[in-house]
């Protein structure tokens, strides 16, 4: 995962104790490079501690931020006194950036509230935010009003807010590979691309013939096919897998990652049902499987949304996301359910998993024709899961966000599967079915929905449903 680069504006007022401001840069320095974050701030040799007071000093610390705007990924305020709010808002704007901005203000201590060391943030932070509003610049707020760089609880705070920023930068400049056209009965993963495109994120489509042709234009003994052949069987158990199967599984792998290099791509979304089997002979899940499992998401069924929810929790925790169904109640439990795909799930979401062959399809194909379906038991332990979808109608983006925990209760079934208990479940299926949310949900191995909800609903202006 990407190491975060914070810009850092040290906010100071003269007639405040300036000395605080500079143990205050010290301070917050100290705290980043200790949670191994680079920063990017104004020394003590460009203004009078490195900190932002006047309109000369955030021009020179809007310089600096945009000297380096390739590099950082948010920007941290903070308050180590009342600070200068236009100082710190005209910094930000002419700097340029427009990345997530977290406020921090440094505590009072009671005992040691005279004129020589107040501080005042309490009051100074709010005069900031009042101008960051007043300037259009959306910010992220710490846990607490006011809170020391040294305590535990705002490294907390950078650390999430860390994941804010991955998601909101990475997001904005996704670009998703649309391999194939969207199976005509999956009317639920209709999306726009022209909704999605206005936030930064582009679509390149290509159609499978293409993809089939490339295919058949591959030798079975050309390096890159036996290389990915290798790579296929190393990853999974593939006893009982034809050779000339998995072959093309090989060849498939080949031909889409040559794509996506040649048009810098992001993620992928992959027809599935039914030409892949019907006309090429397997099932793209295992391929899928790798590719998200390498933190590159890939869902089924063009299911692009469903890609950029993965993708979007994957950026925030920095391990694979996958996507399931909301498939099965549990029993008589209202807050349990199963989470059930054919299935490309990624294999570090798993207990156990080895290839087989699509029963579903093989009903209407044949056996021959679906091998490649990664199957096995999802693995127990807390999640996060995520949907975005566009609101053609609307002309805009809205999602959810929730945890809940994949647990070890019984269950005897096919594909990949797992039993999933989320608190107030009936109130979380109630709110997707009223809003017409797609079946798909995107699921993945953290406790990453609050920041998800943040970069969503702040960063985004998506309308974000938060469950918890």
């Amino acid at each position: 995962m990407k190491k975060n680069t914070f810009g850092v504006i040290v906010g100071n007022r003269g007639f405040f104790p300036d000395t605080l401001a500079e143990q205050g840069r010290k301070n917050i320095l100290n705290t980043l490079k200790k949670l191994n974050y680079n920063t990017v701030c104004l020394s003590p040799n460009d203004t009078k501690f490195g900190s932002v007071e006047s309109y000369e000093d955030a021009a020179k610390c809007a310089k600096l931020f945009k000297k380096n705007a390739d590099k950082i990924d948010g920007i941290i305020v903070t308050l180590p006194n009342f600070g200068d709010e236009k100082g710190v808002a005209n910094a930000i704007r002419m700097s340029g950036l427009d990345v997530p901005v977290l406020i921090q203000a440094e505590p009072d201590d009671p005992k040691t509230m005279k004129i020589q060391n107040r501080r005042d943030s309490f009051c100074g932070k709010i005069s900031v935010c009042n101008n960051l509003k007043q300037y259009g610049i959306p910010f992220t707020l710490t846990q607490f009003h006011t809170e020391s760089v040294d305590s535990d609880v705002f490294c907390e705070d950078v650390n999430f807010f860390a994941a804010v920023c991955r998601v909101t930068n990475g997001l904005r400049k996704t670009r998703v590979g649309a391999i194939g056209a969207r199976p005509t009965s999956f009317n639920t993963v209709r999306y726009s691309e022209k909704i999605l495109e206005r936030e930064g994120i582009a679509v390149e489509t290509i159609d499978l013939s293409e993809i089939f042709g490339m295919c058949d234009k591959l030798s079975s003994k050309d390096k890159a096919v036996v290389k990915k052949l290798k790579d296929v069987t190393e990853y999974i158990s593939c006893t009982g897998i034809p050779k000339s199967a998995l072959t093309k599984m090989a060849k498939f792998g080949v031909v889409v990652d040559k794509w996506m290099k040649e048009n810098a791509l992001d993620i992928t979304a992959i027809q599935c049902w039914t030409s892949m089997e019907e006309f090429f002979g397997v099932t793209p899940c295992t391929i899928m499987s790798m590719m998200s499992n390498k933190l590159i998401p890939s869902a089924c069924e063009v299911d692009v949304c469903g890609a950029l929810s993965m993708y979007a929790m994957t950026l925030a925790s920095g391990v694979p996301s996958a996507l399931t169904d909301w498939n099965n109640n549990y029993g008589d439990d209202i807050d349990k359910c199963v989470l059930f795909h054919c299935s490309n799930l990624p294999k570090k979401i798993f207990n156990d998993v080895k290839m087989n062959y699509q029963e579903i399809i093989a009903g209407s194909v044949g056996k021959a024709n679906t091998y490649g379906t990664c199957t096995g038991r999802i693995k127990k332990g807390d999640f996060t899961f995520t949907r975005i979808t566009t609101d053609d109608t609307e002309g805009v983006i809205r999602a959810y966000t929730g945890e809940g925990e994949m647990t070890d209760d019984p269950l005897n079934t096919f594909g990949g599967y797992g039993v999933a208990e989320i608190p107030d479940l009936p109130v979380l299926l109630d709110y997707i079915c009223t809003e017409g949310f797609e079946h798909h949900v995107a699921i993945n191995y953290s406790e990453s929905s609050e920041a998800i909800a943040e970069a969503f609903n702040n960063y985004f202006e998506w309308e974000t449903y938060l469950h918890i």
